[in-house]
C-alpha cells in the first residue's frame, strides 16, 4: 500500500510484505459489481508468482507489468468517466479472473461507531425503504470488523448490488446518504461501511507516528482504492470518556490523515452532530464540550456537519432510529459543497457572533436559510443567559430578523448566552429549509460554521 507507506517513512522499518503465491490475485476491494471512482486514476493491484508477467485490461485501457520479489505487482490506467455502461475487468496471468458488472462513478466511505454501523432493518420505516432498494446503480461494500497491529494488505468483504435482499444489513446512515446522492446526480454510487460499534476515534486515526489498530485492519487495506469523500458518524465513547474540547484535535488528526492516505488533500468528510441522550454515561457538560468540538471541526476545508437534535424520538436511546434523516442531511452537504448545487440548503442556523445592547444579547447565525422560524410555531426555547458572575437563568428570546435577541430582567447587565448547552436539549430554532440550529455558548467560542 503505497500511499500508507509513504505516510509512514519516518520509520521505515516497518514493512508490508506480500507472500508470494503461484496464481495471479487481487485484493477484495476489487470484485464483479465494485464501482471504481470517475476521474481518478486506476490504480489496480495484486499478488503474483514472483517474476509473473501480468497484464490488465479495461474499457480498452491496458496495462503490462511483471511481479516483483515480494510477489506484488501493480498498474495504473488513465482515468475513466461515467458512461452509464456496465464494464469488465481482466487481469490475466498463469491464470485469468474477470470481474464483471462494474460500474463507474462516485465512491463514498461511512466510518464511526455504532450509529453508523446501525443497520436499515433496525431503523423507522424500514420496511417501506428495504422494499424499495432496487437501485441497480448503487453498490455496497461492508468491511468487517478486524483490528491489526500493523496496516493490513486486504478484507474479507465483497460488492454487492443494492437490493431489497442484501441492503437490510448495511449502515442505514450510509445507503440513505448515497440514495440521495445517487437519485440527485444520476450517477452510480459505491458505498464502503467501514464501523464498529462503540468505538472511540483514536484507534480510526492514522498520522506520521503511527495509526489505530482499526484504521490498520478496516482502511488501510482499501487506500490505494481512489474515493470521493468519507461521511462519519462517530463521538459518543468519547464523550463518555470525558474527551470534551480535545476531541478537536482528534477529528483533525483523523481527517488529515486520512486525507493523506487516501492521497486526496480535499477528500470531502462530512459528520454527524451526536444526538442527545438522557443517561448517567454523559457526565455533566461532556456533551455539550464535545459538541462544541464538533463544530469547531468545520473550520477545517470541506468538511461539514449534520445536527439532528430535532429527529431523537427517544431519549433514552443512544441510536436514534430515525437515519434517513441523517442521511439527508449528510448528503445535503455533499450536494451543495462538493457537487456544487448552490440551490441546496445545507445546513441549520450555526452561532456566528454575538452583540451586547444594554440589557439584551444579539445573536447572528450562519445558515439562516430563508430566514429563522420555530419548529413547533412556538415561543423559542433552550436559550439561557447570563453576567459576568455566571449564573445562568432562563430568557427570553425572540426572533428579530436575522438575529435572535436574548434577555431575562433577572440578568440587566449580560454577559453571555447559552442556546440547548445540555445532554438532552431538543432547541426549536430552526430556520425555513426545516433544519435545526446547532447548540453553542458564546464565552471563549471556538466553533467554526462550515460556510
Amino acid at each position: 500500500m503505497k500511499r500508507t507507506q509513504a505516510l509512514f517513512s519516518t520509520f521505515a522499518a516497518i514493512s508490508i510484505a506480500i507472500p508470494a503465491t503461484a496464481e495471479v490475485k487481487l485484493p477484495q476491494i476489487f470484485g464483479s459489481h465494485m464501482v471504481l471512482q470517475r476521474d481518478a486514476a486506476l490504480h489496480i493491484w495484486g499478488t503474483a508468482e514472483v517474476g509473473e508477467k501480468v497484464s490488465v485490461q479495461i474499457a480498452g485501457r491496458k496495462a503490462n507489468t511483471m511481479a516483483g520479489d515480494d510477489g506484488s505487482w501493480s498498474v495504473d490506467l488513465p482515468s475513466m468517466k461515467t458512461d452509464g455502461r456496465t464494464h469488465k475487468l481482466t487481469v490475466k496471468g498463469k491464470n485469468e479472473i474477470v470481474l464483471e458488472n462494474i460500474l463507474v462513478g462516485d465512491v463514498w466511505i461511512g466510518s464511526g461507531q455504532s450509529n453508523m454501523e446501525w443497520q436499515l432493518r433496525s431503523t423507522e420505516k424500514s420496511n417501506e425503504f428495504i422494499a424499495a432498494a432496487d437501485h441497480p446503480r448503487i453498490r455496497l461494500f461492508h468491511i468487517p470488523k478486524k483490528t491489526t497491529k500493523e496496516p493490513a494488505n486486504d478484507v474479507n468483504a465483497a460488492w454487492k448490488p443494492c437490493t431489497p435482499a442484501n441492503v437490510p444489513t448495511f449502515s442505514a446512515a450510509l445507503y440513505h446518504f448515497g440514495r440521495i446522492i445517487e437519485a440527485d446526480q444520476n450517477i452510480p454510487i459505491g458505498l464502503i461501511n467501514s464501523s464498529w460499534g462503540g468505538s472511540p476515534i483514536e484507534p480510526w486515526i492514522v498520522t506520521a507516528t503511527g495509526s489505530g489498530e482499526m484504521y490498520n485492519g478496516m482502511i488501510a487495506p482499501i487506500t490505494d482504492f481512489p474515493v470521493t469523500g468519507s461521511i462519519w458518524y462517530q463521538g459518543e465513547t468519547n464523550v463518555i470518556n470525558k474527551n470534551g474540547l480535545a476531541y478537536t484535535g482528534k477529528m483533525k488528526d483523523l481527517i488529515e490523515g486520512w486525507r493523506s492516505v487516501f492521497d486526496n488533500k480535499g477528500m470531502p468528510f462530512y459528520f454527524v452532530q451526536i444526538a442527545p441522550w438522557d443517561n448517567g454515561g454523559y457526565a455533566a457538560g461532556q456533551l455539550p464540550a464535545l459538541w462544541e468540538a464538533q463544530t469547531a471541526t468545520l473550520k477545517l476545508p470541506n468538511t461539514g456537519m449534520a445536527v439532528i437534535t430535532d429527529i431523537v424520538h427517544n431519549l433514552k436511546d443512544i441510536h436514534p432510529q430515525n437515519k434517513h434523516d441523517v442521511g439527508d442531511r449528510l448528503a445535503r452537504w455533499a450536494l451543495a459543497k462538493h457537487y456544487k448545487k448552490k440551490e441546496v440548503v445545507y445546513s441549520g442556523p450555526i452561532y456566528k457572533a454575538m452583540r451586547v445592547e444594554k440589557n439584551r444579547i444579539r445573536i447572528a447565525f450562519a445558515h439562516l436559510g430563508g430566514g429563522l422560524r420555530t419548529r413547533d410555531g412556538g415561543e423559542l426555547n433552550e436559550f439561557t443567559i447570563a453576567g459576568a458572575d455566571g449564573n445562568f437563568v432562563d430568557a427570553q428570546a425572540k426572533i428579530d430578523g436575522k438575529f435572535v435577541v436574548v434577555q431575562s430582567d433577572e440578568v440587566p447587565s449580560p454577559t453571555q448566552v447559552r442556546f440547548g448547552w445540555h445532554r438532552v436539549a431538543q432547541p426549536n430554532l430552526i430556520n425555513a429549509a426545516g433544519l435545526p440550529a446547532s447548540p453553542f455558548q458564546t464565552e471563549n467560542w471556538t466553533g467554526g460554521t462550515g460556510e
